[in-house]
Parts: C-alpha cells; structure tokens; sequence
C-alpha cells in the first residue's frame, strides 16, 4: 500500500493543527470576547428556546439540554484557568458592605409570597427543579460572566451594565416563540431587566458571580411552585424595580474593594 513519506505526512500533520487552531474557541475568545459571548449567547437560545417550547421546562430533554451547556460553559473556563476571571474561585469575603445582600435575598422571595402550590407530578418536579438551578448557572455565566466581562473591558462599567441587563431582559422576548402570552412576555422583560441590573452591580462589586448564580437559581425555582396572584405579581414586580435600583445606586458608590 502507498504510503506518502513521513516529512510530508508531519507537514500536513502541523498544517491541520494549525488550521484547527486558527478556528478554535479559544482562538475566536482571544480575538473578541464580545463576538464570542454574543455568539455562545445565540447559540444558547437557539437550542433551549426551541426545545422548552416543544418539550416545557419540566422535561428530561429540556433538563439534559441544560447539563450539556453547563458542562461546556464549565469545561471551557476550567480548561483555560478562567475562574477567577469570572468570580467563580470564592465567595465574597466582606458581604456588610453590601449589607450582606439583603436586598436581594428578599426579592428572591418575592414568588413565594402568596404560598406554594406543587401541580407536577414527582418525577416532573424533579425535572424541573434541577432545570432552573441550572439555567440559573449557565445565564449568569453567559450574562454576567462572558457578556458584561467582554463589554467591561472594552467599553467601561456603564455600557457594561446597560448591555447586560437589557439584553437578559430582552432575551425574554424569546418566548413569545414558544406561544407565551405579549402580556406576560413584557412583565418578564421587565422585571429580568431589573434582576439584570442589580446582579450586574452585584456581581461588579462584589468580584464573585456565585451571589448571582445562587438567587438567580432560586428565583427560577420558586417561581414552579408559586401559587400565582396578579395582584401580588403586581407588587412583586413593583418591589423588584425599586429596590433594584435602590440597590444598585448603593453599590454603586461603592469602591471596588473586594478583599
């Protein structure tokens, strides 16, 4: 059998590598990290969008859709020693001087105001509990962590923080592709916008993503056993912006001393 020589075959060898290379990700992540994080953002709808619209939130389909992007997400910042970029490395050490985030950990509450009602069945609510821990994970990450991280660096706090709140708030839009009614759409974007704000003042302050991840998750799963009111959704929301920006303007005289 023809075999061709070992100089060229180790010469197509490195140009094959350094074609892979030249198209890696984290080749595209060193070139732009707002390209990079505007397309794991889309590329994340894309395919969880379609799939809680065809299967819901309770579903194993939806739940291992969500474990496969949190194990890429996690794999992508261990592998390349990201942690700590992404305040993933500890917890806040000072958390008095952000009054031990008490602001938000009430908000978190907000869905459990009214009671609770379970209306899955077990294995449902198995489902879809560990569905919104994780979706609680994988968008702060790819909200807070690689979204405002890219725009921080390039463009500064500000446009870093309207970027990344606006853009988690109008992600919600999304539903209205999975037959969600205009009306709830809107009170989401909403009331996303100002969870965003806040967890992106959090999360600058602080240095560390894992306050955000934690209520973010919650958030997520309160709201399956919420026993629903539109007055109290009403307040909810109400509460939700004024003490985001309440909060936030705090935080924001803050200096960034995160020892």
């Amino acid at each position: 059998m023809l075999q061709p020589a070992h100089g060229v075959n180790h010469k197509m060898k490195k140009n094959y590598l350094a074609w892979i290379s030249r198209f890696s990700i984290m080749n595209l992540y060193k070139k732009n990290e707002i390209i990079f994080a505007i397309a794991v953002i889309a590329l994340y709808c894309a395919i969880t969008v379609p799939t809680r619209g065809r299967y819901g939130d309770e579903s194993i389909q939806m739940l291992l859709v969500l474990v496969i992007g949190a194990c890429l997400l996690t794999l992508f910042i261990v592998l390349n020693n990201l942690e700590e970029k992404y305040g993933l490395t500890k917890w806040p050490m000072n958390t008095k001087r952000f009054l031990f985030f008490i602001p938000m950990w009430i908000l978190v509450t907000g869905n459990l105001w009214n009671g609770v009602v379970f209306s899955y069945t077990l294995p449902a609510q198995i489902c879809i509990t560990l569905s919104m821990l994780i979706i609680g994970y994988n968008e702060e990450i790819l909200f807070r962590g690689l979204l405002f991280k890219a725009f921080l660096k390039k463009y500064g706090i500000v446009v870093a923080t309207l970027v990344s709140s606006l853009s988690f708030g109008m992600g919600h839009i999304l539903n209205i592709f999975i037959g969600q009614a205009n009306l709830t759409t809107y009170i989401q974007i909403v009331f996303a916008l100002s969870w965003g704000f806040m967890f992106s003042m959090v999360y600058y302050k602080s240095g560390s993503i894992l306050p955000c991840i934690v209520a973010h998750s919650l958030v997520d799963l309160f709201s399956t056993i919420a026993n629903y009111s539109k007055m109290l959704t009403l307040l909810y929301i109400s509460t939700t912006i004024i003490v985001a920006i309440a909060y936030g303007i705090y935080l924001s005289r803050l200096r960034e001393n995160r020892e």
